[in-house]
């Protein structure tokens, strides 16, 4: 009996052995065929199967919305076109917009496994530090050459923390441009002059007119804990620290670190914005609401040339006015504003480049991506360069994904849009730090000290729900016992440094 199974094994083991050597070499060869036969007709197997190739599937963590019903067959189309394409596929964890800081937070300290992660100026220099992400310098020349190519110089070097890249950026609208956005039907009915609001205080009229039409529980100026009014800090460069209390003056030739809060400019703003809180301009649930609704009256927004249509569409609104009123500026945290870094210990680095190179040079996949499963939530109008947006649920935000010089105009919109988001880019200003990243890794117990102090404060603060002329003082007391002092000092000798 055991000669028999040794006899058996040894038929098994070079039967399959000159199947393997065969399915290798690409030999159509008498001898393979025949033993693929065998094997075939032994098993019941379909006489046209290979043998199975193990495709990695890689975790990527990213920021969005509800995740709907039809999620993961919209991920399973995408994975069968890159399984076949580059033989990868993805996992998408998404992360919602109100726990994103914390989750994110989360992962990076536990050392949960991903292979890919959403990150922006806020976090990517802290998580650096901590040793999250792995060097992709070299690799992403060797590697994914196409991808290195596509995104500009500048924008790389926008990236660089120490010289050395951990991060793929999304080459967009990476210079800040920043517009204020109204609901049209609101412009009309109280006769606003959008094109002449410039300022805070310019909204000051319109924005009272429209509370006082629309009565005590409608606010004007919806916001959420996490953002505030979008771009309250845009005028200080914040040394891509993600921490609005320290910051350059983006037009100051001297580059100066200053204590943000403390600049009349910005106390100037913060009471305007306590004032707007308590006349109800901004709703009263603000420091700790964590979704916003849809349908706002006005809103204010980084973005570029048609992205109204999108917002139009995830809000059932039938028009939105959207005005520019800041910028088009460069700085490193515009550029480090949306970026996909790989984890240190991922198993799968070389494999995660080749997928984040795909998204931004396959226009099928970007689409995918950007807009979700094809005739549900969207459709193509004009191949894959005009798309018609067929419902307001996919999740996923586009602007964390990959570039948009790839993605298709929405219906609607421009059709040059991405054009005009490249002229943008060109007339764009430099701050006067661009190409700075503070490096922070003598700084981290500073840094995390005064990042809590921030946190028990700044909901209140950036919703107008305080009273600056009170809570300032005390804050930047707070902070200064943290270690703001050393942060500053050591933020201006690392740039007194660095433009010597």
């Amino acid at each position: 009996m055991k000669k028999s199974w040794k006899l058996i094994s040894m038929l098994c083991t070079l039967t399959l052995l000159v199947a393997a050597l065969a399915a290798c070499s690409g030999s159509n060869s008498p001898a393979a065929t025949n033993a693929a036969n065998a094997t075939n007709e032994a098993t019941d197997a379909p006489k046209d199967t290979e043998p199975s190739k193990d495709i990695p599937t890689l975790v990527w963590w990213t920021i969005g919305g509800q995740v709907p019903n039809n999620f993961s067959k919209a991920i399973d189309a995408m994975n069968a076109y890159t399984a076949e394409k580059i033989g990868v596929k993805i996992d998408i964890k998404v992360a919602s917009w109100g726990e994103w800081d914390t989750k994110i937070n989360t992962i990076v300290n536990t050392g949960e496994p991903f292979d890919i992660m959403f990150t922006n100026s806020g976090k990517y220099s802290k998580q650096v530090a901590m040793g999250a992400f792995a060097d992709i310098t070299d690799l992403v020349q060797s590697e994914t050459p196409d991808l290195y190519k596509l995104i500009p110089e500048k924008v790389w070097d926008g990236t660089k923390i120490g010289g050395k890249y951990y991060s793929v950026p999304t080459y967009k609208d990476s210079a800040l441009t920043q517009y204020w956005v109204y609901d049209d039907k609101y412009v009309q009915k109280y006769n606003i002059d959008i094109n002449n609001i410039k300022t805070l205080q310019d909204l000051d009229a319109p924005l009272h007119s429209i509370k006082a039409g629309e009565g005590k529980s409608f606010y004007p100026m919806p916001m959420t804990q996490g953002e505030g009014l979008n771009g309250f800090f845009n005028n200080y460069d914040d040394l891509t620290l993600g921490f609005s209390p320290i910051g350059v003056k983006t037009d100051d030739a001297s580059r100066t670190v200053v204590s943000v809060l403390e600049q009349p400019d910005i106390m100037a703003d913060l009471k305007l914005l306590h004032q707007w809180y308590q006349d109800g301009i901004i709703n009263p649930d603000a420091p700790t609401k964590t979704e916003s609704d849809k349908g706002r009256p006005f809103f204010a927004a980084q973005a570029f040339p048609g992205a109204e249509v999108s917002w139009q569409i995830n809000d059932a609104v039938q028009k939105y006015d959207m005005v520019q009123h800041f910028g088009p500026i460069y700085t490193t945290s515009t550029i480090q504003g949306s970026l996909n870094a790989i984890s240190a210990n991922s198993k799968y680095k070389n494999e995660a480049l080749k997928y984040l190179e795909l998204v931004n040079t396959d226009p099928k996949l970007r689409n995918m991506l950007a807009f979700g499963e094809l005739d549900v939530d969207y459709k193509n109008v004009d191949g894959e360069k005009v798309i018609e947006r067929t419902s307001d649920t996919w999740p996923l935000a586009a602007y964390s994904q990959a570039t948009f010089f790839n993605l298709a105009v929405t219906k609607g919109a421009p059709e040059d849009q991405w054009d005009q988001v490249k002229k943008l880019n060109d007339a764009a200003t430099s701050s006067s730090l661009l190409g700075f990243a503070l490096d922070i890794s003598n700084l981290q117990t500073e840094v995390a000290n005064c990042q809590s102090v921030w946190d028990k404060y700044k909901y209140e603060l950036i919703t107008g729900a305080s009273d600056p002329e009170k809570v300032i003082p005390k804050l930047t007391a707070e902070l200064k016992s943290a270690g703001m002092d050393t942060i500053m000092k050591a933020a201006q000798e690392q740039i007194n440094s660095y433009f010597k």
